[in-house]
């Protein structure tokens, strides 16, 4: 789900907005100051691990996803690849 935090680096600023996850903590996202677009999940240095939103990455055709979470809420047309583990709701 998420990537060790000593694992990448980002670069560039970020905005952060904090809104209330699931589990009902506190989700932190932080989004492109030009255009607004989600980039990862997490503070930087504050957290130990981040999620990182495949659609910003540099080569996305080298992310091969292992599972799709909050499928409860996947519109029909977003095709799921053969042998993803898939949760309704977030992992508990």
């Amino acid at each position: 789900m998420g990537f060790a935090a000593n694992a990448v680096r980002f670069s560039g600023e970020t905005r952060v907005f904090t809104c209330k996850a699931a589990s009902g903590g506190d989700s932190d996202r932080n989004f492109c100051t030009v255009c607004g677009g989600p980039i990862f999940g997490g503070i930087v240095g504050q957290v130990e691990q981040h999620t990182i939103y495949a659609g910003t990455l540099d080569d996305p055709s080298r992310f091969h996803p292992t599972m799709a979470i909050f499928s409860h809420d996947r519109p029909a047309w977003a095709i799921l690849p053969p042998g993803l583990t898939v949760f309704e709701t977030m992992p508990g």
